[in-house]
């Protein structure tokens, strides 16, 4: 594996965490990681929000107490924050500060289980490709699509959020506006393609963030690489499974669209074009379309809407 390197000693990327309440999730984060060929190289650096309201000090004081007991790593560091920074500032500013003092991250949140080669992938990823202004992240998880015919890693415009590593480089250019944002998607010549071609409703989920209907950072963090012209490297076979879509989040909701078989295998990484890969964005509208409700699905859960 070629990793950053200063004289004799080899440096990996710091992995950083961001948690809130969510004890029994985050426990098989943290199994997950440790089972990671280069975890014990690895420094952890977790950010473990404050309470919104007084029913959640509890759940708050029993992560905290969990924290305290991890081991397994290079090195734990826990940033007990004071006050409830909600996960978009939370995120948003812990990055930010984390890479004042290291060039290159990897980020995750407190409900993805990763494979064993997961860490492995973020560096060698991270390495190859720091010398490339046009990447602005390496990303761990794929959604559940046909990988047959598929090269092993490919690229897509844009960034991602379910486990993933940047560099100081590219996190510059995340922009927190985003009405600025917005205005440029919806002039964008590309737009269609920031949507999957209708797939998903990315440019909704903008406007949703402007109107403070959510406070997502991660579509800002995508809109920003969008519009730079920037791409992502993505695996055929996920690194990631995301255990988090079962209702325990602040902003989840119930579902199995997203479940991805965590690979057992890490083929070798080398350098490919770095440009947005048709027949992996086909696979992934096709994906988009299969999850969507029929009419016959829509209807019914409007009359239980109704009815409720």
């Amino acid at each position: 594996m070629s990793v950053a390197q200063f004289g004799e000693i080899t440096l990996y990327a710091p992995v950083v965490i961001f948690v809130y309440d969510r004890l029994d999730h985050l426990r098989q984060t943290i199994n997950a990681l440790k089972l990671n060929i280069l975890a014990r190289e690895t420094d952890i650096f977790i950010y473990s929000d404050a309470a919104k309201t007084p029913e959640n000090e509890k759940a708050i004081s029993e992560v905290r107490s969990y924290l305290s007991s991890i081991s397994g790593f290079h090195s734990v560091s826990i940033i007990h924050r004071e006050s409830n920074f909600g996960l978009a500032k939370s995120i948003i500013s812990g990055i930010t500060e984390t890479l004042e003092s290291h060039d290159r991250i990897i980020v995750m949140e407190d409900d993805l289980v990763t494979s064993p080669y997961f860490l492995s992938y973020m560096n060698d990823g991270l390495d190859m490709y720091q010398d490339h202004p046009e990447v602005a992240s390496i990303h761990g998880y794929i959604y559940p699509i046909e990988h047959h015919g598929l090269p092993d890693y490919f690229f897509l415009k844009g960034a991602d959020c379910w486990g993933w590593a940047t560099w100081r480089r590219a996190w510059q250019h995340f922009v927190a506006d985003g009405r600025s944002l917005l205005e440029q998607i919806q002039k964008a010549p590309d737009r269609d393609d920031f949507d999957f071609s209708g797939g998903y409703k990315y440019t909704k989920m903008l406007q949703d963030q402007v109107a403070g209907r959510n406070n997502s950072w991660a579509i800002r963090w995508y809109a920003s690489a969008f519009l730079r012209g920037m791409v992502t490297l993505y695996p055929s076979r996920s690194f990631v499974h995301n255990i988090g879509n079962d209702g325990s989040g602040t902003h989840s909701e119930i579902t199995d669209h997203f479940d991805s078989n965590i690979s057992t295998t890490y083929p070798k990484l080398s350098l490919i074009k770095t440009e947005d890969h048709a027949s992996a964005r086909a696979r992934i509208i096709k994906y988009f379309n299969s999850t969507k409700p029929n009419l016959i699905r829509r209807v019914i859960r409007a009359i239980k809407r109704r009815l409720s």
